[in-house]
């Protein structure tokens, strides 16, 4: 089966120029990470407080999610029975699983998978291994598991979660529950024909000029936009991106984020976010 690819349209100046978006979501994964890595007295923490109070400057088009919210969300659906294996997407849906499995009980044996999405240079994406393993074989054993889970944070093309759900073998895939805590409502209707899915946070609208969600951390750190052959970056060094994002403002987030980074990651490499 050849692979999952995601394809944009794009300005041909540009392959990666941003539209902007009616709603921005922005997940705050950064707080926490920061309270607990440099403490609440430390310059990381003020400039933090910082960038919050500024990206709060436009409620009505910047929304700010939490993990609180999310998890509320996805526990006033319904509850589950323990699952026999679930299957975390990466770092984050590992963590993820984690935190939902600390207040339910869900997953009691979690698996991870190292994938991502990363550019492939031409205004598309591919989903690659960060291990150098190929996806089908970091899949634990599955012929005799009852209930599987697959968690992810976001889904918001649809991507990684597709491509997980597609490896599966199809009775598998039968027995399977997918869940995130956040997701755009037309990429959660893509999976559902795979499996059921469940979202603690479903936004309406089109991909990117309607509706587009971000995590805080990638706005800072070197998390958010991968490569095949060269390092990861931060949101914040994509300028265009910044001012899709943040019209009006852009310079004064930028220089924020800069600041910050300086803090977080002050040899230039990417640290390893939980």
């Amino acid at each position: 089966m050849a692979p999952l690819r995601e394809i944009r349209t794009v300005r041909e100046t540009d392959p990666y120029a941003a539209p902007t978006p009616n709603l921005l979501y922005i997940h705050d994964d950064l707080s926490d990470y920061v309270s607990h890595r440099q403490g609440q007295a430390s310059p990381a923490w003020e400039l933090t407080r910082e960038l919050f109070t500024l990206m709060r400057r436009e409620p009505l088009r910047v929304v700010l999610l939490t993990l609180e919210s999310q998890i509320a969300g996805l526990l006033t659906q319904r509850q589950y029975d323990p699952f026999a294996r679930a299957i975390g997407i990466g770092r984050a849906g590992e963590r993820v699983a984690q935190q939902l499995h600390a207040r339910t009980g869900w997953f009691p044996r979690i698996s991870r998978v190292d994938i991502t999405r990363e550019e492939d240079g031409r205004g598309g994406y591919n989903v690659a291994t960060t291990s150098g393993i190929p996806l089908v074989q970091q899949l634990p054993p599955l012929d005799s598991v009852s209930s599987l889970a697959v968690v992810d944070d976001t889904v918001f093309s649809g991507l990684t979660m597709r491509t997980v759900l597609l490896a599966l073998p199809t009775e598998v895939r039968g027995r399977t529950q997918a869940f995130c805590l956040r997701g755009v409502a037309a990429s959660l209707e893509l999976i559902a024909p795979l499996c059921s899915i469940a979202s603690g946070f479903a936004a309406p609208g089109r991909l990117l000029d309607e509706v587009s969600f971000i995590n805080a951390s990638g706005l800072v750190m070197r998390v958010g936009i991968r490569h095949p052959d060269r390092p990861p970056q931060a949101f914040f060094e994509r300028p265009l991106w910044m001012r899709a994002w943040f019209p009006g403002y852009a310079d004064e987030i930028i220089a924020l984020c800069q600041r910050l980074n300086n803090l977080l990651e002050p040899d230039g490499r990417p640290a390893q976010f939980p």
